[in-house]
């Protein structure tokens, strides 16, 4: 099946005109004018999570998120957003919607989004959903140590190196700030899928959605130069407030801690520089 053909299945609607969007997506016009987003999963239960954490987080609608129109194994199809430019309106608006679907919730730390499955995706990394009942061990069982294993099995970390990334996973419940509950993360937000739209506001895009510590989507939105993101945590940081929930402090001391994530699942999938962010990210961790 082509990517014109998933559209027209999954909309119902004849194709008119295609154009691809990076290696494995298309833009497809379909005849009653419509665009849509044809996604190839990357691997299997792909395309399910990602639906499942479209539909989870756009729930509320505090964070526009694009409508699923349907999927199979294989194919997502959604509707297209059109990009726009970086405004500082958009960035506060955004800010404040973040916290909002952050204090939404979820079930457990580690629960996979309604309808989604456990074995999900992280872009072309595999990732776990496991519900537990605590932030630190979902974080260290499920985000750390099994990348950290897989680098290790790379070569790219020594032993002693595996054992900073150790000592950072034994000491999590104190490194971790006070306990409070599960938040509903996008859990992949980092600047490319934060897309600022022509209509004026930030989509979320591409989620690997699950029950987290909302000071995860935080430090992602600082990893790789989201745009205005003064804007956003500042908005983010009065909307928690006035809602009875800030944030806890010493947040920004713990930015490292969260980026161990996405930094070692760059550094298996990509090696380079990231081997060494992470290890520098775990040392951090550790200090704060």
């Amino acid at each position: 099946m082509t990517a014109r053909q998933a559209a027209e299945r999954h909309t119902g609607v004849r194709a008119a005109t295609s154009r691809p969007l990076g290696a494995d997506a298309a833009v497809v016009t379909l005849e009653d004018g419509a665009e849509v987003v044809v996604k190839r999963g990357q691997g299997s239960g792909a395309t399910m999570a990602e639906a499942a954490g479209l539909r989870w987080l756009g729930e509320y609608g505090d964070v526009p998120v694009p409508a699923v129109r349907g999927h199979d194994d294989t194919w997502l199809v959604i509707d297209h957003v059109a990009p726009g430019t970086p405004s500082r309106e958009a960035a506060e608006r955004f800010g404040r919607g973040l916290a909002a679907l952050h204090a939404r919730s979820a079930p457990a730390f580690g629960s996979p989004p309604p309808g989604g499955p456990g074995e999900a995706w992280i872009g072309l990394a595999p990732m776990r959903n496991e519900p537990h009942e605590d932030w630190p061990t979902f974080y260290a069982r499920c985000r750390v140590r099994p990348y950290v294993r897989e680098a290790a099995r790379q070569g790219l970390f020594t032993a002693g190196e595996t054992a900073v990334f150790d000592e950072v996973c034994d000491r999590l419940p104190d490194l971790s700030p006070s306990p409070e509950p599960p938040a509903r993360l996008h859990g992949d937000a980092w600047s490319g899928n934060v897309h600022w739209a022509a209509d004026g506001a930030v989509w979320l895009i591409d989620p690997a959605a699950h029950g987290g510590h909302r000071e995860t989507d935080l430090a992602m939105l600082r990893l790789f130069g989201t745009p205005l993101l003064d804007h956003v945590l500042g908005a983010y940081d009065e909307a928690a407030r006035d809602a009875g929930t800030p944030l806890a402090p010493g947040v920004e001391a713990r930015v490292p801690l969260h980026q161990l994530f996405p930094l070692l699942v760059h550094a298996v999938l990509f090696g380079g520089g990231y081997v060494a962010q992470a290890l520098t990210a775990a040392r951090a961790a550790l200090r704060a």
